[in-house]
């Protein structure tokens, strides 16, 4: 597969009272383009901070990000982003709240009608063509996820950002959002880059797991090719050695190679 992402010796930090505070330090990593990347430590180690960098909603304070080969200077329609909190704005329906991204990626060189087929194809997309029309006060928050995910991929990304995506769902809705995440990941073909504080999701997903170090100066720690077949299947992985066997190694590292740092710090 062919390099799209390409993050170069990145390092941030971020002015507090207390003087600078490093986040990152000497970051360093190449997405190939179709691949599917998790981003998995313990709270603080920056997973977050490396995501909005990547979406070009900050800046690193050393360094250089690349998307397909231009440097990341800002957010881009090329990169869409699915935040944790949904983020839908509560006075617009479903089909207004997918709208308003078709229209700022698509309006200057299409008709309504046809930003209106694009919102339509998206919410279907994610099944929601009931609920288009509904506000987000009117539905589940399994739903409202499905939403933010439409706007995402309305905008036909070529990277899709996730931070935390299903985290506040229950474990089943959680489950279901997963299954169908894979599905519509393979469809659209988009580079994926997930943040995610769960084993068991991150070896579902993932091509690789990207485990970062404790913070401050949180770095990458190691990188975990999960060797499974695609598409998966749930069920079928629960019983799978290579499955069990890529979930111990990624626990090892949280559980018994970062305990080791913390002690010592």
């Amino acid at each position: 597969m062919q390099r799209y992402l390409d993050i170069q010796q990145v390092e941030q930090s971020f002015d507090t009272d207390r003087g600078p505070f490093c986040a990152l330090k000497d970051i360093t990593l190449s997405v190939a383009q179709g691949e599917f990347i998790t981003l998995i430590g313990h709270s603080g180690c920056g997973k977050s901070t490396l995501l909005n960098l990547i979406a070009g909603l900050t800046l690193p304070t050393e360094g250089v990000l690349l998307c397909a080969n231009r440097e990341i200077a800002g957010p881009g329609p090329e990169r869409a982003v699915v935040f944790q909190n949904h983020s839908l704005l509560p006075w617009l329906t479903c089909f207004e709240n997918v709208y308003l991204a078709v229209e700022r990626v698509f309006g200057a060189r299409e008709n309504r009608v046809q930003l209106r087929h694009r919102t339509e194809a998206a919410i279907e997309m994610v099944g929601l063509s009931h609920a288009a029309h509904k506000r987000p006060g009117e539905i589940s928050g399994g739903m409202k996820q499905r939403v933010g995910i439409a706007r995402a991929l309305s905008m036909q990304p070529k990277v899709l950002l996730l931070d935390e995506p299903f985290g506040a769902l229950d474990a089943l809705t959680r489950a279901k959002l997963q299954d169908e995440l894979l599905t519509l990941v393979a469809k659209n073909q988009c580079t994926t880059v997930m943040v995610t504080h769960d084993v068991d999701e991150a070896v579902l997903l993932s091509d690789r797991i990207v485990m970062m170090s404790n913070g401050p100066a949180a770095t990458i720690g190691d990188i975990l090719h999960v060797d499974l077949p695609r598409p998966r299947e749930r069920v079928a992985l629960a019983e799978s050695t290579a499955y069990l066997n890529h979930r111990k190694a990624v626990i090892d590292f949280l559980y018994t190679r970062q305990r080791h740092v913390e002690r010592r710090d």
